[in-house]
């Protein structure tokens, strides 16, 4: 995937702080869950980089040290926000947080110091469907919109998995897949290349793309209509979890 890239409008959908226990609220017009179905977690916990950081195996300065993890995003040079799925002290006292990781492999995670980060939380979460071919946006635990969806065709599938966004990108009228993306830590299985990109897997617009809503088509990506991913730019930003399944 690849951008000429500016941050979307920022979304109200996290913000900074200690992330607490909150009651699911109903939000107009929203989608109630389907009987016997497993909770979903109102809140998701995130870390917001302030400087670079060394993921490590283990919450040790002497672990086997996995990958650099730069402050701020490629795209769009907004603050890095990674989800946040444990945290524990050294021996010497030394907060760590275990953190999803961005890239190759999918879904792998790592642990990093708490030192020069910011917390913070999203209450958006966001499920793709591969055999529905949509895309469900949960808030606070709750599916308040599903949309149709172009999926990976099958020389080129959409990766299953536990993801994040990464950036929420703008884009112009002249680039395919606009008028906005959303770049997931996602990364193709098949393509290491696309378009002078890493292959990076998105939700992104059907601008200046062919293809129809519910086909399987795409060389990874996932497409929405215009409205429809207008819609959650404006709601869905960094460290948001996206869980693509069958």
């Amino acid at each position: 995937m690849r951008q000429t890239a500016r941050p979307a409008p920022r979304s109200p959908g996290f913000g900074r702080g200690v992330a607490v226990v909150v009651a699911v609220a109903a939000v107009g017009g929203g989608l109630a869950a389907p009987a016997g179905a497993a909770a979903v977690p109102g809140r998701q916990a995130l870390v917001v980089l302030l400087h670079d950081h060394v993921a490590r195996s283990e919450p040790d300065v002497h672990a086997h040290r996995i990958e650099a993890v730069r402050a701020r995003r490629p795209l769009t040079r907004v603050r890095t926000r990674l989800p946040v799925l444990g945290e524990t002290r050294g021996p010497d006292g030394t907060s760590w947080l275990r953190v999803g990781l961005p890239g190759r492999p999918n879904g792998h995670e790592g642990w990093i110091t708490a030192t020069r980060t910011r917390s913070a939380w999203t209450t958006w979460r966001l499920a793709v469907s591969l055999s529905g071919r949509r895309v469900t946006a949960l808030h606070e635990g709750r599916a308040v919109r599903r949309f149709r969806a172009v999926i990976g065709k099958p020389s080129t599938p959409t990766p299953r998995g536990q993801f994040f966004v990464e950036e929420a990108v703008s884009l112009s009228v002249r680039d395919a897949g606009g008028p906005f993306a959303l770049a997931t830590s996602a990364r193709s299985q098949v393509l290491q290349e696309f378009d002078g990109g890493p292959g990076q897997i998105a939700l992104h617009g059907t601008d200046n793309l062919v293809g129809r809503l519910g086909s399987a088509a795409s060389h990874g990506c996932v497409r929405l209509s215009p409205r429809a991913i207008t819609w959650l730019a404006r709601r869905v930003g960094a460290g948001t979890p996206v869980t693509v399944s069958l």
